[in-house]
């Protein structure tokens, strides 16, 4: 049985890589449209007050016209008007009342000591007038049906019938009190008060409101409300070209549509519209990936930084999908300003924009009001690139966030004003939506530190994490080796200023330089800038062993700095700061002191590569110039400046900077920034009197 070999899926990897971003693209592609809508789309867009320009639209089937939200709550809250309460009597109260009444008189009037021979009376006489009141009904009235009137009308259920009722109609227990007051009428003031002082006790509502059955008719009145009003016939004329879409024809255009994409639903062929679906998103992510492979070579021969706006732009499409499955009452909650903010952050402003574009294009096929969609996510993707141009402070976050939420408000009460004229006419409650996205957009943070970890990527803020000099690396660099620590941070100085003048990433070179010399941790004292006693280690060992240890510290920079998990930008400064060049010190000493051996070059040379970006060569400048300042005897302005002409020129000679795009006009400004810096370094006076 054949052994498989060791890193066998490296090796096919590596020979197959050409072919795996094709295959990403293709999995995005339907992953994206298996799960997206798969109805036709309604072919016209429209908004209330513009003029129609397409051509005269006549209606291909009969349709209802639906009434507006507005039309629909007001014939609901007319008919809830229209709904009396209703009320339940009961019967069977007068009953329970008449045996606790009678029996209770008759202790109350010997209790007194009345006359016996006007019990009788007086107790057949207050119970009639009782049942009286009892037979007409007393209500327990509930002010929620008063609606301002003193009186209001009722549906009284009786026995599973029910009638119409005033509430003047019946009695109250306050009116029953005071209409047996009138009709009872006797002498003794004292039998007339205990007779009332019971009969209070015994009044009771027997007329209830039924909460329960008046909810249930309530809810059957809404539902037979009809939502439409008119037809609109088969091949009528819905609206003419250059006709004015008033809110008539709006609402008959919104019925249309409304009417079309139900019957497409059951009507069209899904098939023919996934086969539509895979045309333009794979068109959309066809452009994508010329445009990196036209402007962001880089990025396109990178699939892990590829899977990841793959990923960006797969991830923010479903997401829309999600919410229009959902059915939520707003498609603008959906953070689509996140995708910008982290494509800017971790790649660029032209691949940001680029990359929002795209997702809105292919997510204004599935919104209502196509163009209004792709207006307010447009206008505020470029709103959150520019705010995020460098990313160096984490309040700048919060700022992006305000000025997104900002272009949405403008574009808000803008469009609001174009289409209802009226500024108390906008639904301010329709802008909660936006607000919500912009506090969604502020998770593009967490994500982009997760990113960074799964793909690779470094973006400015692990710079900045990486250029703070209590970082444990750099501290231990500048304990171990104090004189290479601040030859690193000379270094950064040069580097960043000339890298910001000539374009380019200065967080980028700053961490590099600060890094590049990382290695000398494990031998300081063999590199002369920690060298205090003026002893040097070298002196006892052969020149081939002194330039290997000198070379090594590139070996072990790389190394160390793998080991803490810096990124691969960072390290690529350490393999090239010192490009192919030789060790020249221990090279020309070989030479002049052994012309007999044979040498061998290769032993006395950095493994390389060379700088292969503007970045690298400019730290490869900056690195040698520094390192050679610091052997001037008497530093001034025009030892500096034939030391900075010689420097530059012999790495050309060297052909270093073949790879890196560093044009002449460059290097001249390089020469000048450096010259000047070095000058303030060393306190140079510049001679006047020489210059006039």
């Amino acid at each position: 049985m054949a052994k498989i070999k060791k890193n066998s899926h490296r090796v096919l990897y590596r020979k197959y890589s050409s072919n795996i971003k094709y295959i990403m693209m293709v999995l995005s592609v339907l992953i994206i449209t298996i799960f997206l809508p798969k109805q036709p789309r309604f072919r016209y867009e429209f908004e209330k007050g513009e003029i129609w320009k397409n051509k005269d639209l006549i209606s291909p089937f009969s349709f209802a016209i639906l009434k507006t939200s507005p039309q629909v709550n007001t014939d609901k809250k007319d008919a809830l008007n229209n709904v009396l309460p209703i009320y339940t009597l009961n019967n069977f109260l007068i009953n329970d009342v008449e045996d606790a009444y009678l029996s209770e008189f008759d202790v109350k009037w010997k209790s007194n000591a009345f006359p016996e021979n006007d019990k009788a009376i007086n107790k057949q006489t207050s119970f009639r007038i009782l049942k009286t009141i009892y037979d007409k009904g007393i209500i327990a009235t509930d002010l929620k049906h008063n609606k301002g009137n003193k009186y209001y009308d009722f549906s009284l259920l009786n026995n599973n019938i029910t009638k119409t009722v005033s509430t003047q109609d019946v009695f109250t227990v306050q009116t029953a009190l005071e209409y047996f007051k009138d009709h009872f009428d006797n002498i003794n003031l004292k039998v007339k008060e205990m007779v009332l002082s019971l009969v209070e006790d015994h009044l009771q509502p027997n007329i209830i409101f039924n909460e329960k059955l008046t909810g249930i008719v309530q809810e059957s009145t809404l539902n037979s409300i009809s939502t439409t009003r008119g037809m609109v016939q088969k091949d009528e004329l819905i609206v003419a070209k250059n006709g004015v879409i008033d809110d008539e024809v709006y609402q008959k255009l919104q019925s249309f549509k409304e009417t079309y994409e139900a019957q497409t639903k059951t009507i069209g062929d899904s098939k023919l519209v996934y086969f539509g679906q895979i045309l333009l998103v794979g068109f959309v992510v066809s452009l994508l990936m010329f445009f990196l492979k036209l402007f962001r070579k880089d990025i396109f021969a990178d699939n892990r930084q590829l899977s990841l706006i793959l990923l960006v732009n797969t991830t923010m499409l479903l997401a829309l999908t999600w919410a229009i499955k959902l059915n939520l009452p707003s498609l603008y909650y959906i953070p689509f300003c996140i995708v910008p903010i982290i494509i800017r952050i971790l790649f660029d402003t032209r691949l940001a924009l680029y990359l929002h574009l795209l997702v809105i294009l292919i997510a204004g096929f599935f919104v209502p009001n196509s163009f209004e969609f792709v207006f307010y996510q447009v206008t505020s993707g470029m709103v959150a690139i520019y705010s995020i141009r460098n990313l160096i402070k984490r309040e700048q976050l919060l700022l992006s966030a305000l000025f997104i939420l900002s272009a949405y408000f403008i574009s808000f009460v803008g469009i609001a004003l174009l289409r209802e004229g009226s500024v108390s006419q906008i639904e301010w409650m329709n802008f909660v939506p936006f607000i919500v996205s912009v506090l969604l957009s502020l998770l593009a943070y967490p994500l982009i530190y997760a990113f960074e970890r799964l793909f690779g990527i470094t973006s400015d803020i692990a710079l900045i994490e990486l250029t703070n000099t209590n970082n444990k690396l750099l501290r231990e660099l500048a304990f171990k080796a104090p004189g290479t620590f601040q030859h690193s941070l000379q270094v950064a100085n040069l580097a960043e200023a000339a890298i910001f003048k000539i374009g380019g990433n200065s967080l980028l070179v700053r961490a590099g330089a600060l890094y590049h010399d990382i290695g000398k941790i494990e031998n300081p004292q063999y590199f002369i800038e920690n060298q205090n006693t003026g002893l040097s280690p070298h002196d006892k060992l052969p020149y081939e062993q002194s330039a290997q240890i000198i070379i090594k510290h590139v070996h072990k920079g790389i190394e160390i700095t793998r080991k803490h998990q810096l990124p691969e930008s960072v390290i690529d400064f350490i393999r090239t700061h010192h490009g192919n060049t030789r060790v020249d010190y221990f090279y020309q000493s070989f030479l002049k002191n052994s012309p007999e051996k044979f040498v061998d070059e290769n032993i006395f040379r950095y493994p390389g590569p060379i700088p292969f970006s503007k970045e690298t060569g400019v730290l490869m400048l900056a690195d040698s110039v520094e390192a050679a300042s610091r052997s001037l005897k008497n530093p001034d302005a025009q030892g500096i400046s034939d030391l900075v002409e010689r420097i530059i020129n012999y790495k050309l000679e060297q052909n270093q900077l073949d790879n890196c795009d560093l044009t002449l006009k460059d290097l001249e400004t390089i020469k000048l920034i450096f010259k000047t810096m070095l000058m303030s370094i060393y306190h140079v006076r510049i001679d006047y009197q020489q210059s006039l």
